[in-house]
């Protein structure tokens, strides 16, 4: 059942959640720490073909802009079905760090595989298999972190988890380490590297992470439907949001690197050095959106930050001066990037009770990318196929001011800000007559 007031979301809040009461602010932040590097090697994984794709893929292979649009959207289809259908697992089994484990394992071997592919077809599938290891990730991550931390801290913890490690490592280190890697040897051989950290990652965290306590389920409650889900605004507009935002960044990271090196002329070591400006900003903005979301509330970071998003395409456009501003002109736009875990995550669990959590994170999740993952490169990719590379540019901007003016509906669930509001409007209450 969802939370369909203000009222029941900020009583929810005060209620302890899973078993984080009982876990010690170290062993919280370890957790997060651990869960943020993980994700941040699936996005390591995910992001090295959009690098090496103008590094001999796209030559070898002979890839046009719609199958390179496609190679991207079917690894967000497999993402988007293993997200719902895995958080539905991990809900029932209530094995999440055990099927943690073996996702990680299994979306590192599928990396060796893209290094295999001697053709699209080839390529095509080794990404498939690679989304469907990848997809459950994030859900299950999320899921532990709403259960195990202190929900005060939970809009800041679950963007640590999701953002710091992905950006960090998948969209600062990936671009810089693997094109250089490339570069010294192939293409192949970077596959082969991005391979490594995720079987490290499954052996930290079988070592050093406990299986989290199963929810005590009360004798009336069931499994929420998606129907059911939908019914409730703020996931219905987390889906939308999520469905542009998604589509937004997969479309960036799979033309920007190719138009940076043959639309505007730029030499692929400062074209890594320039999406890795992404990475860092995104790192920083794990940080800073969620923290200042914990405090102000996630409604006016989630309609000011897509407003925002516009100066990055803008940049790439027409600035044509140093590389340095141009990274900086895309880290102020990538702030937007700091708002992923609030939609696909915190929203979804601060509205719904927790037996449902990981099932709606899959829901909010895989939603987005079977949506905007799958389609939005495709048809980027066709339009710049029939109008010119930087076609592209154009759907990052109208994605972007579409998500600003939708998530003006979202109800606030901010403990704090709706704890604040409360206490706000007490004194008119009480000389109420």
């Amino acid at each position: 059942m969802a939370i369909t007031s203000e009222t029941e979301i900020l009583a929810r809040q005060d209620q302890p959640t899973g078993n984080w009461s009982k876990n010690s602010p170290g062993y919280q932040t370890l957790l997060v720490f651990l869960l943020s590097l993980n994700f941040g090697i699936v996005f390591f994984d995910r992001q090295a073909l959009n690098v090496l794709i103008p590094m001999g893929v796209e030559a070898d292979l002979q890839l046009s802009q719609t199958q390179i649009g496609l190679l991207a959207s079917g690894l967000s289809f497999s993402w988007a079905i293993a997200a719902f259908f895995v958080g539905r697992l991990s809900d029932s089994l209530g094995k999440r760090k055990l099927l943690l484990i073996i996702a990680t394992i299994a979306f590192s071997l599928c990396s060796f595989l893209s290094g295999l592919a001697t053709s699209f077809l080839f390529l095509f599938a080794a990404r498939l298999l690679m989304g469907a290891a990848e997809g459950g990730v994030m859900p299950i991550s999320h899921a532990m972190v709403a259960s195990e931390v202190d929900p005060n801290r939970r809009g800041l913890a679950q963007g640590v988890a999701q953002n710091l490690g992905s950006n960090l490592l998948g969209s600062f280190l990936a671009p810089v380490v693997l094109v250089a890697f490339a570069t010294a040897f192939s293409w192949r051989e970077a596959f082969y590297l991005a391979a490594v950290p995720g079987i490290v990652s499954a052996a930290l965290i079988w070592f050093l992470l406990k299986e989290p306590e199963p929810v005590k389920i009360a004798g009336t409650e069931k499994s929420i439907s998606i129907r059911e889900a939908l019914k409730e605004r703020n996931m219905w507009i987390c889906v939308v949001v999520g469905v542009l935002m998604v589509a937004h960044f997969v479309i960036t990271w799979a033309f920007m690197p190719f138009y940076l090196v043959e639309g505007k002329g730029i030499d692929t070591s400062t074209m890594s050095w320039l999406m890795g400006a992404l990475g860092i900003a995104a790192s920083i903005y794990s940080f800073v959106v969620s923290g200042i979301s914990d405090y102000i509330g996630r409604k006016p970071v989630m309609v000011a930050l897509p407003f925002l998003s516009v100066l990055g395409p803008l940049g790439a456009f027409y600035f044509e001066g140093s590389a340095m501003v141009l990274a900086a002109i895309f880290f102020v736009g990538w702030a937007v990037n700091g708002t992923f875990p609030i939609f696909m995550a915190t929203i979804p669990s601060e509205t719904f009770k927790p037996i449902h959590h990981a099932t709606v994170l899959g829901l909010a999740m895989g939603s987005c990318e079977i949506l905007g993952g799958v389609f939005g490169p495709p048809i980027a990719g066709m339009l710049n196929d029939a109008f010119g590379i930087d076609a592209f540019l154009y759907v990052l901007m109208v994605l972007a001011v579409i998500s600003g003016f939708v998530s003006m509906g979202l109800r606030e669930t901010a403990p704090v800000a709706l704890a604040r509001r409360a206490a706000n409007s007490a004194p008119a209450k009480g000389h109420a007559f």
